[in-house]
């Protein structure tokens, strides 16, 4: 945990978890998590945007500020609130939380900066928890440790590193990742290509250093299934 998260209370989920915040967000994806067991939680004003879709927040976590009438709350589900301001919503939301896989949604779109804040939170967690980023068009996996995965052949697989990351190898990808150091500002490995299918990548052993696995949207529900087997 990070210096400037203070201890508070832990809610501790046993399955998905999805996170919403103020951004964009896909009503009908959010419906579709929810009814296939998701614990959907608001990043303090997400929770509106949750009940825009018709659905009512299990937990509400943040400083309240953005929050439409947070009074209106009481009594009618959890509330989390957390002063400092060293954190985003979204950050307050992840140390607040246990669950072996977190689908956030919300957290880009609309804003960058808000957009880059989220990048700066989901690095820091990305060694320890299972963080899944979504937007319009694409998810994205924050990871800290090797990965396969299979696509349909052809299909955009895109890697960016988070911090400076060395590569071991990679099968399955038009350009191979085989001793290839990533690094923000240097080098990215984004619009590689499935060559069959499946495909693996491998960094250097023991670094943990994290980086994030782009895909097409259509991905996410095998992607969820996979990290989730993965974790129990």
């Amino acid at each position: 945990m990070q210096a400037h998260a203070p201890q508070t209370s832990v809610a501790v989920f046993d399955d998905l978890l999805v996170i919403v915040g103020g951004g964009t967000v896909d009503f009908d994806l959010l419906r579709e998590l929810y009814a296939s067991g998701g614990h959907v939680v608001g990043a303090d004003g997400g929770a509106d945007q949750i009940v825009e879709a018709g659905l009512k927040p299990e937990l509400i976590i943040g400083d309240f500020d953005s929050l439409k009438n947070p009074h209106a709350w009481l009594g009618k589900t959890r509330l989390m609130q957390i002063a400092e301001q060293e954190t985003t919503d979204f950050e307050k939301a992840l140390y607040s939380t246990r669950a072996p896989v977190t689908v956030a949604m919300g957290m880009t779109g609309r804003r960058f900066d808000h957009t880059l804040a989220a990048l700066d939170a989901v690095t820091r967690y990305a060694a320890r928890r299972r963080i899944v980023l979504v937007d319009e068009e694409d998810v994205a996996v924050a990871l800290a440790d090797a990965f396969a995965f299979e696509v349909e052949r052809g299909d955009r697989v895109s890697i960016h590193p988070l911090a400076p990351v060395t590569f071991w190898r990679s099968e399955g990808l038009k350009y191979p990742l085989d001793a290839v150091k990533l690094a923000p500002g240097v080098r990215t490995g984004t619009s590689n290509e499935a060559l069959a299918g499946p495909f693996t990548v491998v960094p250097e052993e023991g670094v943990h250093a994290p980086y994030l696995l782009i895909l097409p949207r259509r991905y996410l529900a095998g992607l969820i299934a996979k990290l989730l087997l993965e974790k129990r």
